[in-house]
C-alpha cells in the first residue's frame, strides 16, 4: 500500500490529497496487469466503473482503428465515461506489457469531486479524442473546444463605467442574470467585477454599496478575442485561477463574458500534453526536446480532420508556451530579472494573428516600461538568447531580422509609441508602411499585462486617409498568379521552378486586404478572419467580397497545411510551393477560381478608391 500511495502522490490529482485520504485511496486500489496488445476497454462499451492510472508501460487510445493518443505512467483513463455515465468513446489498448492501478468509481469520484480533481477533469477533457469529421457530423457541432469562444457567449454583457456604484452594478447583474459586470475604463482597457468579488470584497469586508465599482474591481481584466479556441481559453482560465473571461472584438467592443461553466464541458484534442511538457521543462534543452513533438501533433490533428484554422490556432498556443517558458528560464538563469525593468515580449506577424503553420518563422519585439536606455543591453541579451533557443526548438527566426535579438526591435514604450506616431504622421517615409503592417500585428505573449500597447497606438488609423490609401495600394499591388485562359502562373526559374507560391500568391493578398479594411473599421491587432468580419460590419469591404475572401482563405489554408503535412511526413522542410500538376483536376479548378476571386476583390477595391 505504501508503494501505491507513494506513486499516486507523485501525480495529479492525487498530489493534492492529505496523507490519510491518500492511504484510503491506496487501500482500495488494485494492480491490473495487461499483456501487450490487450484491450483494456473497448470503444462503445458500458460506462467505466473504475478509474485507471497507468503505473508502468503505456496505453494507446484508439478510435475506429486509428491511434489518437498514448498515455504514459501517471496518466488517467476512463474518468470521462465514469463521470458522465456514457459509453466509452474510444478503445484503450496496452501498447506493451502494462500495469494499471484500478480505483473503484465510488472512491475515484470522491477524489475527482475536489477542487484539484475538478481542475484535472476540466484539463483532461481538452484532450479527449473526437471522431473525425467524415462521419457526417459538422465540424465543431459537438466539439465546443474547437469552436471560437465568441460562439459560446450566452446573453447580453453587463457593462458599466468605473464610477458606477457597487449597488447599481449588482442590480444590473441580477436583472441580466449574469455573474459578472465588465467595467469600461476607456482606451480599450477593461476591469471586471464578479459575483464572487461581491461576496469576498464587498460583503465580507464591509464595503458600502455606494462605493464605485473601481474600488473593488479587478483591473486590467484578461480578455480574449472572439475567434480564439474555447479550449485554449479554458486552459488560460485554469492557469490563472479565473472564473470569467470578457470577450472583446478587434475594435474594442465588449461582446460578452464566458465563464468556466460555459467551457468546462469542452471535449477536444488540443495541445495540453505538449504544453504540460513545456511547462515542466527545467532547461532550454528540455524545452527543445518537448518541442520535437510539435510536428507529430500537427500530423495527428490533420489526420483527425481538424480544420487548418484550428490547427494554426493550436500551433500558436504551443509557440506561445515555448516562448513563455524560454523567457522564464532565461530570466531565472540571469539572476531572476535583477537589473531588468518591467517588459513585455511581443509576438508579431502570423503568431500575433494566431495563424501559425509548420513553415512559419518567429517575428518578435520587446517593449519595456518605466526605465531609461541603460536597460537596452540587458533586454537585447534576453531577446538574443530566447530567439536562439526558439531556433533550437525548430522555430526559425524572421528572414528580415524582425526579432527581439535586433536592438531595433527592443525599445521602451515611449520610443515605440513615438515611432508609431511618426509612421502615422508620414506614412510615405522609408519603411513606414511596412513597419505599420508589422506592428499592427503585435500581441503580448509574456510580461506586463497591458492589452496590446503598441498595436493600440494605431486605433486612430481609421481617420488617417493617407495611410489607409497606401495600405489599400499595398493590398492590391500583389496580384494572384492567374494568367490568360484562366491558367495558373508558376515560377519560371530557381529552386521552385514550375511551382505555385500559395502564401505569396493568395494568402498574403488576403491578409493585406483584411489588415487595410480592418484598420479602416477601427480594428488593430486581430486575426485575418476577425478583421474581415469587422470590415463587413463597418462596410469598409462589401459583405459579398468578405465572404469571397473568407472562403478563399479557408481553401488556401487547407491546401497549404495539406502540402506541408506531406513534407513533414517525408522529412522535408515545409514550404508554400505547390506543384499544380500534383493537384487533382477539381482542386486545380478550385484554386484557379479562388485566385480569380481574390483578384476580382482587388479590382473592386481599386475601382472604389479610384
Amino acid at each position: 500500500m505504501s508503494e501505491v500511495a507513494d506513486f499516486l502522490r507523485a501525480h495529479a490529482p492525487f498530489d493534492a490529497l492529505e496523507l490519510e485520504e491518500l492511504e484510503r485511496v491506496a487501500a482500495a486500489t488494485e494492480a491490473e496487469p495487461h499483456a501487450a496488445g490487450t484491450t483494456i476497454f473497448a470503444q462503445g462499451a458500458e460506462p467505466a466503473r473504475h478509474l485507471r492510472v497507468v503505473r508502468s508501460g503505456a496505453v494507446e487510445l484508439v478510435l475506429d482503428g486509428r491511434v489518437l493518443d498514448r498515455l504514459e505512467s501517471g496518466e488517467l483513463l476512463g474518468h470521462a465515461s465514469m463521470l458522465s455515465g456514457l459509453p466509452t468513446g474510444f478503445t484503450a489498448r496496452a501498447a506493451g506489457d502494462t500495469v494499471c492501478y484500478r480505483i473503484p468509481a465510488d472512491v475515484a469520484q470522491d477524489v475527482l469531486a475536489r477542487p484539484a480533481g475538478l481542475r484535472y477533469v476540466a484539463r483532461s477533457l481538452l484532450v479527449w479524442p473526437r471522431a473525425p469529421r467524415d462521419r457526417g457530423t459538422p465540424h465543431g457541432a459537438l466539439d465546443p473546444g474547437r469552436r471560437p469562444v465568441g460562439t459560446l457567449i450566452r446573453g447580453v454583457p453587463v457593462v458599466c463605467a468605473p464610477h458606477t456604484p457597487i449597488r447599481e452594478a449588482a442590480r444590473l447583474m441580477s436583472e441580466a442574470a449574469q455573474t459578472a459586470v465588465v467595467v469600461d475604463l476607456g482606451d480599450g482597457a477593461h476591469g471586471i467585477l464578479t459575483d464572487r468579488d461581491l461576496r469576498t470584497r464587498v460583503v465580507a469586508d464591509g464595503v458600502s454599496g455606494d462605493e464605485p465599482v473601481s474600488a473593488v474591481m479587478t483591473a486590467p481584466a484578461y480578455t480574449t478575442p472572439p475567434d480564439r479556441l474555447a479550449g485554449d481559453v479554458l486552459i488560460d482560465m485554469l492557469d490563472r485561477g479565473l472564473r470569467h473571461y470578457p470577450v472583446v472584438s478587434g475594435s474594442g467592443e465588449i461582446l460578452g463574458v464566458v465563464d468556466d461553466f460555459d467551457l468546462v464541458a469542452v471535449e477536444t484534442r488540443s495541445s495540453f500534453h505538449l504544453r504540460q511538457a513545456v511547462a515542466r521543462a527545467g532547461s532550454a534543452e528540455e524545452v527543445a526536446a518537448a518541442a520535437r513533438d510539435l510536428p507529430q501533433l500537427v500530423l495527428t490533428l490533420h489526420d483527425a480532420r481538424v480544420s487548418a484554422a484550428d490547427v494554426a490556432a493550436i500551433q500558436t498556443v504551443v509557440l506561445d508556451a515555448l516562448t513563455r517558458r524560454l523567457l522564464e528560464l532565461t530570466i531565472a538563469a540571469g539572476g531572476g530579472g535583477a537589473g531588468l525593468p518591467s517588459f513585455s515580449w511581443l509576438a508579431l506577424g502570423s503568431q500575433a494573428r494566431r495563424e501559425v503553420v509548420p513553415s512559419s518563422d518567429a517575428d518578435s519585439a520587446i517593449i519595456w516600461f518605466d526605465a531609461g536606455e541603460e536597460v537596452l543591453e540587458g533586454l537585447q541579451g534576453v531577446g538574443a538568447e530566447v530567439s536562439a533557443a526558439l531556433e533550437a526548438c525548430g522555430v526559425r527566426p524572421d528572414d528580415h531580422r524582425a526579432t527581439a535579438a535586433d536592438p531595433l526591435f527592443v525599445r521602451s514604450l515611449e520610443s515605440w509609441q513615438r515611432a508609431a506616431r511618426s509612421w502615422l504622421a508620414d506614412p510615405t517615409q522609408e519603411q513606414a508602411l511596412m513597419l505599420v503592417s508589422v506592428f499592427v500585428d503585435s500581441r503580448p505573449v509574456w510580461g506586463v499585462h497591458m492589452g496590446s500597447p503598441l498595436a493600440d497606438t494605431f486605433r486612430g488609423a481609421a481617420d488617417n486617409a493617407a495611410l489607409l490609401r497606401l495600405l489599400a495600394r499595398m493590398a492590391i499591388a500583389r496580384r494572384p498568379p492567374t494568367g490568360f485562359l484562366r491558367g495558373l502562373v508558376v515560377e519560371e526559374s530557381g529552386e521552385h521552378r514550375g511551382r505555385l507560391d500559395l502564401k505569396a500568391g493568395g494568402l498574403v493578398p488576403i491578409v493585406n486586404l483584411a489588415r487595410w479594411a480592418g484598420m479602416a473599421a477601427g480594428v488593430t491587432s486581430a486575426s485575418t478572419r476577425e478583421r474581415l468580419r469587422a470590415a463587413a460590419e463597418a462596410n469598409t469591404l462589401p459583405g459579398a467580397d468578405v465572404r469571397t475572401l473568407l472562403d478563399a482563405f479557408d481553401l488556401l489554408g487547407e491546401l497549404r497545411l495539406g502540402h506541408q503535412v506531406e513534407q513533414l511526413r517525408a522529412g522535408a522542410p515545409p514550404d508554400d510551393h505547390v506543384d499544380p500538376a500534383e493537384l487533382s483536376a477539381l482542386v486545380r479548378a478550385q484554386l484557379k477560381e479562388a485566385f480569380r476571386a481574390i483578384a476580382a476583390v482587388q479590382k473592386n477595391v481599386a475601382r472604389t478608391l479610384g
